[in-house]
């Protein structure tokens, strides 16, 4: 007897900035889209404090003319068709596509900060009520977004990750939420990786095994979920990337951000399941780590 085929199921991804999608998800997002599943990127601001890497484009920059966010919708734009993922901005206009309701707050202990715009500064109860009604219309199977550190500690990663949390935990039924975590064997390798391929004259700077990782690398077995993609989706995922020209420079094998510290390009992404009521991270389910982030068994995908 022939079983039915797996159900198509609709992900959502919630991150803070243009390009946060494809460097923290953005095999995730390949594996997802090419298996026929509906994927989803909400970003909760344009990124507007973003350094720019072309000189050509520095006139966008905060400190100059200050249109840097509507550039990057466009690179966000960009990535996500080479990515088949459909993408949106909070607060953005529907009609024009343009706009957001949170300005970026810039990095930790900086005047963006204390930006009223910023996602940082915004009040708390409306930004999570933002998120909860773009969950409720868009009726997602599964959310995912950062941990609670952000990946590094970035103001606005950590706020999304505390909003997208509280919008998920109001819900009912509520999509499986998954957060975004890095293997600490796997961080190791990559600086071994990238001190025998990055050649020196690159000019960029190679981290050493003394130097701290970021507060996201995490013992393995915290891991309860992977999605690796193959040769086709890690080029799906660098041609999005490479639509990000203002924040990040795309090499062989690795990429470099505005501080020219050479990163190994991910062949896999590492997630693991979420508890929005407590926010703990659940305990693995199976004795090994899934190969896919699996839906609540209550949710449903169709729209109302």
């Amino acid at each position: 007897m022939n079983e039915d085929p797996p159900r198509a199921l609709r992900y959502l991804f919630a991150h803070a900035h243009p390009d946060d999608e494809t460097l923290a998800t953005g095999i995730a997002l390949a594996v997802l889209s090419r298996a026929g599943h509906e994927v989803h990127v909400l970003t909760c601001t344009l990124g507007e404090e973003g350094e720019v890497i072309p000189p050509r484009l520095r006139h966008l920059a905060a400190d100059a003319d200050d249109a840097l966010g509507p550039y990057r919708r466009g690179e966000l734009r960009a990535a996500m068709s080479r990515l088949g993922v459909h993408e949106h901005v909070l607060g953005e206009d529907p009609q024009t596509r343009r706009g957001s309701a949170y300005r970026d707050s810039g990095m930790a202990e900086t005047p963006a900060n204390a930006d009223p715009r910023s996602w940082l500064a915004a009040d708390e109860g409306a930004g999570v009520a933002a998120i909860r009604e773009h969950i409720r219309l868009l009726r997602p199977d599964v959310v995912v977004t950062y941990d609670e550190h952000g990946g590094y500690l970035h103001p606005d990663h950590v706020t999304t990750h505390r909003r997208t949390c509280a919008a998920v935990a109001a819900l009912d039924p509520a999509p499986a939420l998954y957060v975004v975590l890095v293997p600490a064997d796997e961080a190791a390798a990559n600086r071994v990786w990238l001190r025998e391929h990055v050649p020196p004259e690159s000019g960029l700077t190679l981290l050493t095994d003394d130097d701290p990782y970021p507060p996201s690398v995490v013992d393995p077995d915290v891991i309860t979920h992977r999605l690796a993609g193959d040769l086709e989706c890690q080029a799906l995922r660098d041609a999005a990337l490479r639509q990000h020209e203002t924040q990040v420079s795309v090499y062989d094998g690795h990429y470099a951000l505005s501080n020219e510290i050479a990163a190994r390009l991910a062949r896999a992404d590492h997630f693991a399941r979420l508890d929005p009521q407590t926010g703990a991270l659940l305990p693995r389910q199976e004795p090994h780590v899934v190969e896919g982030l699996p839906a609540s068994p209550q949710q449903r995908t169709e729209t109302p």
